[in-house]
């Protein structure tokens, strides 16, 4: 509230200004003839009109000498104003410096509106932490809290480092993490991440990471590093504004010297001709609405929970040709769960799964963990054998437990007929005789198959990078439609991929953990899915989107495409506009008024166009 007074403040402020140099140049105006017969009141309107609406540009153009900068907007807008008052054209100057600050005052509307997308993620910042010591409540810094402590989070107040859930359970709120409004139940054992915001309940949490380590010091320092690296437009422009007001002024003068020295004509008509070339010429459309127009599209793509750590990473998205993804974790949702259990030889389902259970009751795999979520068991372990690469061998209760894939059923000489079954398979034997398999799945994310179908429209190829086995790689290829798949990837097979893809498009990586690090760093934009996850993946990432929707990516891409189309309509809009008035001022076809337009009305109409990204 406080930040939104404050805004509201600065418009006042603003419009004060504006408002008195438009009052004494209407009267100015009204009153022409009558302030013309007496000069010191003609000067006195008009004089006054002109230093209230321009003491900023002057003032800038004064500090900007000061500095070495000679040659830009400002200096272009003051030289040809005082020019107009010289040659006693008041009401043009007063028009210029007027219709300029207006223009300036909408454009930073604009910029605020653009800028607030991206404040709203720095308000994520937690004030402070309730730790707990001992029976009572300290009130402290986020940043002294350490890993371990016990901190206390009331209803309604930001979760201000990440940790997990030992007590209590409510509804928490991650939109301003993710973009997205749903809610979502925690309770003990839950990871909660700070930046969330507790609904209902009273939690307390065991921090598991240092403030300087936590999702929301990560979501500030993407933010804050976002508007460092440029987009070649944007370099290109800044060049291009360094050579050419140098050489409008160079222009101009000769304009302004070179006909009525030759011709033999007053000197009066050429200066106005010149005055009306500066302000025509002046570079603000451009140099203001590029980079507005990539701060928008940044500020655009935090708001839907994606973060871009540059306006060149919008430029390459832009050229999309491929996107890879990874599979666990990226396309699934890497929680496997039984989906079905096939008994043989006289066994029931039941008998599988328990006798599974039992040989996996010491392993940490996400596949043993499915099935001991689906059957609890206990028992005796009498030996554990690991065998490499095929599963596991033990005797538990007494009996001889193999569960393992088909080569370990090979292995063990166990008679099967059931070799090839789609998907992952965990296969049993009791004692020598096959009781039957398992099917584990990886669930394919909800939005998965809609970002596949979004991105080939997009015209981009759709491929899978896997470390996982062929034939789980086949199945969730075919379900979503993927134009190619590459799979039993290790780290560095990933890169050499991605490297295969790059020397024909311009290839975004998605991936979520910490092996695809090497492939995200390689490829030409590295997404890490999931932002919230992997340290490794969000380091070397270009892009971090904030929950694990795939469809994200679809949508960047989109995005950055927008964004690009607008800069280049901005570029060729002021550059023709410009270009056709300058030919027109040269003629003396043009007056200060239509420099005016030239300049303000080009530039608020290519802010207004930038502001299109926002929608």
């Amino acid at each position: 509230m406080h930040e939104h007074g404050e805004d509201k403040e600065n418009v006042v402020k603003e419009l004060i200004p504006i408002a008195v140099s438009s009052i004494l140049f209407i009267v100015g105006m009204i009153f022409r003839e009558s302030l013309h017969e007496i000069p010191v009141f003609e000067y006195g309107v008009f004089i006054t009109a002109y230093l209230v609406a321009g003491w900023k540009v002057i003032w800038n153009a004064v500090k900007n000498v000061r500095t070495g900068v000679i040659f830009d907007e400002y200096s272009l807008m003051t030289i040809a104003t005082a020019g107009a008052i010289a040659i006693h054209e008041m009401p043009e100057a007063v028009g210029v410096m007027l219709f300029f600050r207006i223009g300036e005052f909408f454009q930073d509307l604009a910029v605020d509106r653009s800028r607030r997308s991206i404040k709203s993620l720095l308000e994520i910042r937690p004030p402070f932490a309730n730790l707990k010591i001992d029976e009572r409540i300290e009130r402290v810094k986020p940043e002294q809290v350490k890993v371990g402590d016990l901190i206390i989070v009331k209803p309604g107040e930001r979760i201000p480092l990440d940790g997990v859930v030992i007590e209590g359970s409510s509804i928490v709120d991650t939109s301003a993490l993710t973009g997205e409004s749903r809610p979502r139940k925690v309770g003990a054992g839950d990871e909660v991440l700070s930046g969330m915001v507790n609904v209902s309940g009273l939690l307390t949490v065991r921090v598991t990471k240092p403030f300087s380590e936590s999702t929301v010091s990560r979501i500030l320092e993407l933010v804050e590093k976002a508007g460092v690296r440029k987009a070649k437009a944007e370099k290109s422009i800044t060049r291009f504004a360094r050579y050419y007001t140098p050489a409008v002024i160079l222009l101009a003068v000769s304009m302004a010297v070179i006909p009525p020295v030759l011709l033999a004509e007053p000197f009066s008509p050429w200066i106005y001709r010149a005055l009306v070339l500066l302000v025509i010429s002046c570079p603000c459309a451009l140099v203001l609405s590029i980079p507005l127009s990539y701060f928008a599209g940044i500020g655009k793509a935090a708001k839907e929970g994606i973060l871009v750590k540059g306006a060149n990473f919008i430029d390459a998205l832009s050229k999309a040709g491929v996107v890879a993804f990874d599979k666990t974790g990226t396309l699934t949702k890497g929680s496997f769960k039984v989906v079905g259990v096939i008994a043989k030889n006289g066994f029931n389902e039941d008998d599988v799964l328990k006798f599974a259970a039992l040989a996996e009751m010491h392993s940490n795999h996400p596949i043993a963990k499915s099935i001991l979520e689906a059957c609890k068991v206990s028992g005796s372990v009498e030996s554990y054998e690991e065998i490499a690469g095929m599963g596991v061998k033990v005797k538990v209760n007494g009996d001889t437990i193999i569960a393992g894939n088909d080569a370990l059923m090979h292995a063990e000489e166990i008679e099967h007929d059931t070799c090839r079954v789609e998907g992952t398979v965990v296969h049993v034997a009791v004692n020598g005789v096959y009781a039957g398999y398992i099917i584990i799945s990886d669930e394919i994310k909800d939005d998965a198959a809609k970002a596949v179908e979004e991105l080939k429209m997009l015209g981009c190829r759709v491929v899978m990078l896997t470390g996982d086995s062929r034939g789980v790689a086949e199945i969730v290829a075919r379900k979503l439609g993927l134009d190619e798949f590459y799979a039993e990837l290790l780290p560095e097979g990933k890169v050499k991929i991605v490297e295969k893809l790059e020397s024909e498009n311009t290839v975004v990586f998605a991936g979520d953990g910490i092996n695809d690090a090497p492939a995200i760093a390689r490829a030409d934009v590295g997404v890490a899915m999931s932002g919230l996850g992997s340290d490794a993946a969000i380091e070397v990432a270009d892009v971090a989107i904030m929950d694990d929707m795939p469809s994200k990516v679809a949508k960047v891409i989109k995005l950055s495409r927008k964004t690009q189309r607008i800069v280049w309509q901005n570029i060729a809009f002021a550059l023709s506009v410009k270009g056709l008035f300058i030919i027109l001022g040269s003629f003396g076809m043009a007056t200060m008024w239509e420099a005016v337009f030239a300049d303000v009305g080009v530039s608020l109409i290519a802010v207004f166009n930038a502001m299109r990204i926002l929608r």
